[in-house]
């Protein structure tokens, strides 16, 4: 179908900074004002389909979804920050006689279509030589991918993953206990051959790498490529409390597909279920198996509230009596002394000791957290942390290597990375996926440091976000009632408001991370006295004079 002009609003109906949905055909469009400038582009986020006007527009145009924090610049549709997948479709817009017309192609206008295809072809890759090599296949992987061809990366691409399949939405695992992965790959194996030039390389294990001679070794020396630019991106592996029972058979932790696929298979009307951990994984698999008809569910917590670390006790607690309405017992402040047998089965797990008492399981998953996946690099010549992590710079390039060693980058749950004056590690699926489109631009050649907000979600009832980097705060400043799952959290540190929590109040999160990004978050002080994040000007061209 050929594109068409149609007038889609009055002129005076958008005003400068402001962004609003319009119908077009059968489909919707996003109109946006900067100025004496009008923008239109296709009116759903990709990655979850979010309504683009409800989230949070600003001046260097930038359009912030208002659910996962992913962001696309105004003016051409590109990716500006992960989750979303694909860009979206950007449309001419213009003007005249009182009225802003938008040119389209119905077709790219309705939700169905609403991405737009990566910009490249393969017609422009090379498909032979030295070029990039990312260990791991992971958020980090993909979205390297993605933006070393969106900004002209020519050279072959490999990706390394000892898991079997395209890399997933891993977020979705815990989150509704999904079991095929090609419901959660972002690219089939063959797109990713096709559209993208890469070679994916699964079910393989990279048992160390050759630093001088730029060389990967797989399974053991049964293979090698060489490479002129490392990306380390393995993930992380999840731990196991040391104690009596950890390895009996239905004991289970939870990384990818095939662990999913072990908790589905427990997880049958009237089972039990012990959970060990108490933060975002675990609590994330209660709501799932909340859904499941079981006869019980006990989670195991070190500290007195669920989230407690990062949300701190007040929305810890709200969210502690959701849980329990839906059925689930807590025993927190409790350490695991022992997983116990079944008296007919030695080999399967039949219960769980806290204080001298045996909560009875058919099975266990344990969600202690995970340790940077770096064993195969212990011989290597990098200098690992003593968590197993590696150091980085800012942009995301490896600091510790053997002299006239370059070209090595690390991303993901392994890059302990600089903010502010110190080292900082995050395990979390989207910053991984910001550290790959950080990196991608870099090795694309405009170096790009990494500088984005951290943006967690969580489903707990009700959609938790969070933006911020998990800092242990000196206040909570709370609005609403975390008992009632509706409220925003704002967590002060050394005077300043440093991370954003909320439920049921989108895009609030969305623009706290853009304040926290441009240097204008409201003060304590303007919060306590009843500022609104939503009022504080960061649309109109007036908005940031340094930017735009």
């Amino acid at each position: 179908m050929a594109s068409k002009t149609i007038a889609v609003l009055d002129e005076h109906e958008l005003k400068d900074g402001q962004m609003k949905e319009v119908d077009f055909e059968q489909g919707k469009v996003l109109v946006a004002r900067l100025g004496d400038n009008v923008h239109a582009t296709s009116a759903f986020c990709t990655h979850y389909g979010a309504p683009l006007a409800k989230g949070v527009l600003t001046a260097d145009a930038r359009v912030v979804c208002p659910w996962h924090g992913a962001c696309f610049n105004l003016c051409s549709g590109d990716i500006e920050d992960a989750p979303a997948p694909s860009p979206i479709h950007s449309f001419k817009a213009h003007i005249a006689n009182g009225k802003i017309h938008v040119t389209a192609n119905p077709d790219f206008t309705l939700k169905e279509k609403k991405s737009r295809p990566p910009k490249l072809s393969t017609a422009g890759f090379d498909a032979v030589g030295k070029g990039a090599v990312i260990i791991g296949g992971g958020s980090g992987a993909f979205n390297a991918v993605e933006s070393l061809r969106e900004h002209g990366y020519k050279f072959p691409i490999t990706i390394v993953s000892k898991e079997t399949y395209a890399p997933i939405d891993r977020t979705k695992l815990s989150k509704a206990l999904i079991t095929d992965a090609s419901q959660l790959e972002w690219r089939t194996a063959a797109d990713l051959k096709i559209k993208y030039g890469v070679n994916l390389r699964t079910g393989v294990t990279v048992t160390s790498v050759e630093l001088q001679d730029k060389r990967v070794i797989l399974d053991n020396g049964k293979d090698t490529i060489i490479y002129d630019k490392l990306v380390i991106a393995p993930g992380g592996t999840p731990r196991k409390l040391p104690i009596p029972g950890v390895d009996l058979e239905n004991v289970y932790t939870f990384r990818g597909v095939e662990d999913a696929k072990k908790v589905d298979s427990a997880a049958t009307e009237g089972k039990k279920v012990v959970v060990i951990g108490s933060s975002f994984i675990s609590m994330e698999l209660v709501v799932a198996l909340s859904k499941r008809k079981l006869a019980s569910i006990d989670v195991i917590g070190m500290e007195e509230f669920p989230f407690e670390i990062v949300l701190g006790k007040e929305v810890g607690a709200g969210l502690k009596k959701f849980h329990e309405s839906q059925g689930v017992k807590f025993h927190m402040q409790t350490k695991v002394e022992k997983i116990v047998p079944r008296e007919d089965n030695a080999s399967l797990a039949g219960g769980v000791v806290v204080n001298g008492e045996t909560l009875p399981a058919d099975f266990v998953i344990m969600g202690v957290g995970v340790a940077p996946a770096t064993e195969f690099l212990k011989d290597s010549g990098i200098e690992l942390e003593k968590d197993g992590s590696i150091q980085v710079d800012e942009f995301l390039r490896v600091t510790k290597l053997p002299a006239g060693v370059e070209g090595v980058f690390a991303i993901g749950d392994v890059a302990l990375y600089p903010r502010t004056g110190e080292s900082v590690r995050i395990e979390h699926w989207n910053v991984a996926g910001n550290h790959g489109r950080a990196v991608g631009k870099t090795i694309a050649g405009n170096p790009q440091p990494f500088v984005k907000t951290p943006v967690f979600w969580s489903a707990q009832g009700q959609q938790l976000r969070y933006c911020g980097h998990g800092v242990q705060p000196d206040d909570i400043i709370i609005q609403g009632d975390p008992g009632e799952m509706k409220f925003i959290a704002y967590y002060v540190k050394q005077g300043k408001v440093v991370a954003v929590a909320s439920m049921q109040n989108d895009p609030v999160v969305s623009a706290a991370s853009e304040l926290l990004r441009l240097g204008l978050m409201p003060s304590p002080e303007e919060i306590k006295a009843g500022k609104d994040l939503l009022t504080v000007d960061i649309s109109s061209v007036n908005a940031l004079p340094k930017v735009v």
